[in-house]
């Protein structure tokens, strides 16, 4: 049986006793209410009902009192709507009044108020029924929004901390979250990126031939091939970086470190890299910079060896260290080797020597991790050129001779051959072999600029070409195989010359555009070639497998208008000498 709610009697009893209507009214000493207590008798209080209905009253409010904190939490759960703010103390304490007060609430403030008792019993009764509707629905949004109101205290005590510091506290916070999420991402890709990438498991039967036959499979790929293919996974990216597919196409680039016949003269750097900076060496995009200023006009010139750069200025050899980027220098130079009474007019670089021509008629000889140097008074006129090899110097002059001595420290200064070439000397170079040295001169007394002499004997072997103009002077040669030269010079033209083919004409001949006088030339030993011209400072780049010209690069103005007395370059910058001074094309940063 289901027991009625507390207070049910009280209102029962109070509509019976509306019914019935109100006992006669006793006398002024005996209200229930006033008189003291234990005054009994028939006059004690307004009647035996009424203080039934109190006595219930108090009944049903013990009652209530156990279920005080549920009823509390459920009003102060409902708060202020959306916001979820509990409700004022003074709020809670009148919804406890009101819920706690029962019957005999109404009835007092009826009393107190002057009105009579039946209207304390009528409106005890409307209040009763719209307590215990308010009590349900209460207790009902209570218990709906307890977990919502656990939810949101959560997030507000976890929130507490941001919202004490205010709008730029929140915003700082949240760009602290973003940051430390990107650096956690960054570490993660960092992190994979240092796994080894394993082939995948599942994907076309392509990728799960051996390796050897996906290698010769690639290997019939080209440059923009294998750079897709390397966009497809990890693995295939890490796959197709592998030498071995990419040497067959730095062969075929310009400047990638490949000779003509294979060599790899830097094994260190990867062949893919070198591809892609050859791409701008072919494409002509590069960035260009001064790497020293001279005052007055010179007519330097330059070696490379290793990461030191060394260059002459006027009667002295200064070394200079490449920084880590190779297109900058240490300002302290390295070292300074002097010993000329005039300008060094050419000089080179072998076994750990710097043989220096100066154009005091002397050949001075400095080690270059110490301070020995000797010179030595080796023409009457200066000497415009030198070379050495395997402990040998040959040298050129402008007194129309050209000498042969030896590096050995017993026999240094002692002449072993003086051969008369009839012409002022400009260029010298020895043969790989060592068996042979060739000589460029003015072109003046002589039909032949180009002659070739025994080193042994000091004995013309053989002149190239017939067809020179007067004055065609030569004024750079260089060997590239013991059987292939270059040469160039005031005729405006580069020639190849191919000693097994024939040595009346070139193989191949590049023509200045601008019918500039060539000082200098450079190669790669396979298909770049860089000249440098006379005027406005040109470097021309040339693909020797064409005709054209490729690039052009003016390095001086119409004011300070220089020749290129000197260029080297390697598989990642050029370096050309002017007048004034000493400039650099960087193609690995364009």
């Amino acid at each position: 049986m289901v027991s009625p709610p507390p207070g049910a009697a009280a209102v029962a009893a109070a509509r019976a006793w509306l019914r019935v209507g109100p006992a006669p009214r006793p006398l002024m000493g005996s209200q229930g209410g006033v008189g003291p207590p234990g005054n009994g008798g028939p006059g004690e209080g307004e009647s035996g009902e009424t203080r039934k209905l109190q006595e219930e009253g108090r009944a049903a409010r013990g009652k209530r009192r156990k279920g005080k904190g549920k009823a509390g939490a459920g009003q102060g759960g409902k708060g202020n709507g959306a916001e979820g703010k509990p409700e004022p103390p003074q709020a809670k304490e009148e919804t406890g009044l009101g819920a706690e007060a029962g019957p005999s609430a109404g009835l007092g403030k009826a009393r107190e108020r002057g009105g009579s008792v039946k209207e304390g019993v009528r409106r005890l009764v409307r209040g009763d029924e719209g307590s215990a509707g308010a009590r349900k629905e209460a207790k009902g949004r209570g218990e709906g929004k307890k977990e919502e109101w656990r939810v949101r205290t959560g997030r507000r005590e976890s929130a507490r901390p941001a919202r004490a510091q205010g709008r730029g506290g929140q915003a700082w916070g949240r760009l602290a979250g973003t940051r430390a999420a990107m650096a956690t991402a960054a570490e993660e890709e960092a992190a994979a990126a240092r796994e080894p990438a394993c082939r995948p498991a599942a994907g076309p039967a392509l990728l799960r031939l051996p390796e050897e036959l996906l290698l010769l499979i690639f290997s019939y790929l080209d440059m923009q091939a294998l750079g897709r293919l390397a966009q497809v996974c990890r693995w295939l990216r890490r796959f197709t970086s592998c030498d071995l597919l990419w040497r067959r196409i730095a062969r075929a680039s310009l400047n990638s470190g490949f000779t003509r016949l294979g060599t790899d003269l830097m094994a260190s750097v990867p062949v893919k890299e070198r591809v892609k900076i050859s791409q701008n060496w072919r494409l002509g995009r590069c960035r260009e910079g001064i790497l020293l200023k001279w005052r007055c006009s010179q007519m330097p010139w330059m070696q490379l060896e290793g990461d030191s750069l060394y260059i002459s200025q006027a009667n002295f050899i200064l070394a200079y260290q490449f920084r880590p980027d190779g297109g900058s220098l240490n300002r302290r130079p390295l070292g300074v080797f002097a010993g000329h009474d005039e300008d060094v007019c050419h000089f080179v670089l072998a076994n750990s020597h710097i043989i220096s021509a100066g154009g005091d008629g002397k050949i001075g000889i400095h080690k270059i991790h110490s301070t020995f140097t000797v010179k030595y008074s080796a023409h009457v006129q200066e000497v415009n050129c030198v070379d050495c090899k395997g402990g040998i110097i040959v040298s050129g002059s402008r007194d129309r001779t050209a000498k042969v001595w030896p590096l050995a420290s017993g026999r240094l200064g002692q002449c072993l051959h003086t051969i008369q070439t009839e012409d002022r000397v400009w260029s010298i170079a020895i043969s790989p072999l060592l068996s042979s040295f060739v000589t460029g001169t003015a072109c003046c007394g002589h039909f032949s600029p180009l002659r070739i002499w025994d080193l042994n004997s000091g004995q013309l072997m053989t002149h190239l070409g017939s067809d020179f103009p007067p004055g065609a002077g030569v004024l750079d040669v260089m060997y590239e195989s013991p059987s292939t030269l270059l040469s160039c010079g005031y005729d405006t033209y580069v020639r190849y010359w191919d000693l097994r083919a024939s040595a009346r004409k070139c193989v191949m001949e590049w023509e200045e555009p601008h019918d500039s006088t060539l000082y200098c030339l450079q190669t790669d030993g396979n298909h770049l070639l860089a000249t440098g011209s006379s005027y406005y400072g040109v470097v021309r780049l040339w693909d020797r497998r064409q005709r054209a010209c490729l690039h052009a690069f003016p390095l001086t103005s119409t004011p300070l208008s220089s020749p290129v007395y000197c260029l080297r370059f390697t598989t990642r910058h050029l370096y050309a000498a002017l007048s004034y001074n000493l400039r650099v094309l960087d193609f690995q940063n364009p």
